[in-house]
């Protein structure tokens, strides 16, 4: 495993942007995006980074891209990190396996989230309303219940602090009546095939995120794909309606953070080697049952 990278700094160019997990430069009229390790919960960026999870992150987003372009065009770009003259050789060897370089695009104001299971904020919902996102649900239905069908529940994209979920009427009014019908079909339609794919691997994808950006006036999937950080991946075999489910992403530290009782305000406190080593795991074997890989990305 390489070293853990928590914070980049290429001299070389311009830094466009910094997010809770990813550093994103300016390369002309492209970006490159580089996944770290840095881990965040409760919207708080936490001291530790988590060994090999930019490199987990940037496989299977890079995966998932091409797995959906015959339902909508990414924007992911076929250039190298060797391709790229801006750097230095030792930053390149250090980047290795964790960046992308994109298009750039004009980013459309809305996480759009799929959900195919009752959990999270939806659960929560759905308790008081009987509804997730203002959507009427069968009653009688458990937590982490398999819906009848998939629904789509977009939130606005905050800068900083929580996002907040949004009926389909509201996205209408923030995009436009018929980007919001395409953004809902695309993001159903790319779930229901990932779905059948990673079911056959182990893991349901009990729900998901995605975004999206506008490149030339077209609308193009962007950001990341369908990994432990954007999505809630359960373990298939272990599935069992009714309660909380095991799950491969950050949920292992958000536990070890209730039991500590921060007050959820930075700066968040370390985290113990073994919690990190414990995630860790979880992403990895996220990686390889869905790659079908047996080692480190």
């Amino acid at each position: 495993m390489k070293e853990v990278i928590l914070s980049t700094n290429l001299k070389g160019l311009k830094l466009f942007k910094k997010g809770k997990v990813r550093d994103i430069y300016e390369l002309e009229n492209m970006l490159l995006i580089v996944a770290t390790d840095r881990i965040s919960a409760f919207d708080v960026i936490l001291p530790n980074g988590i060994p090999g999870k930019g490199e987990v992150l940037t496989a299977l987003s890079l995966f998932w891209f091409s797995f959906t372009e015959d339902i909508i065009a990414n924007h992911v770009l076929p250039i190298r990190l060797f391709e790229l003259p801006h750097l230095s050789k030792k930053e390149r060897d250090s980047l290795a396996g964790r960046t992308m370089v994109v298009k750039k695009t004009s980013t459309l104001p809305a996480e759009c989230i799929v959900r195919g299971y009752l959990s999270g904020s939806a659960w929560k919902e759905y308790r008081v309303k009987g509804s997730a996102s203002g959507i009427k649900l069968s009653p009688g239905l458990e937590e982490s219940a398999k819906l009848e069908e998939p629904i789509f529940t977009p939130s606005t994209k905050a800068e900083s602090g929580h996002d907040i979920n949004i009926t389909f009427k509201e996205l209408q009014n923030l995009v436009g009546a018929e980007t919001a019908v395409k953004l809902k079909e695309v993001s159903i339609d790319i779930y229901l095939k990932a779905s059948r794919y990673t079911e056959e691997r182990g893991i349901i994808i009990a729900d998901t995120k995605f975004e999206f950006g506008l490149y030339k006036e077209k609308m193009i999937l962007i950001d990341e794909v369908l990994t432990p950080d954007s999505s809630r991946f359960w373990l298939k075999e272990a599935y069992e309606p009714g309660k909380p489910q095991p799950s491969f992403d950050k949920q292992y530290v958000r536990d070890y953070l209730e039991s500590v009782n921060w007050d959820k305000n930075p700066p968040g406190p370390e985290l113990p080697t073994e919690v990190i080593e414990e995630t860790s795991k979880k992403y990895l074997e996220a990686y390889n049952r869905l790659l079908n890989a047996n080692s480190n990305p």
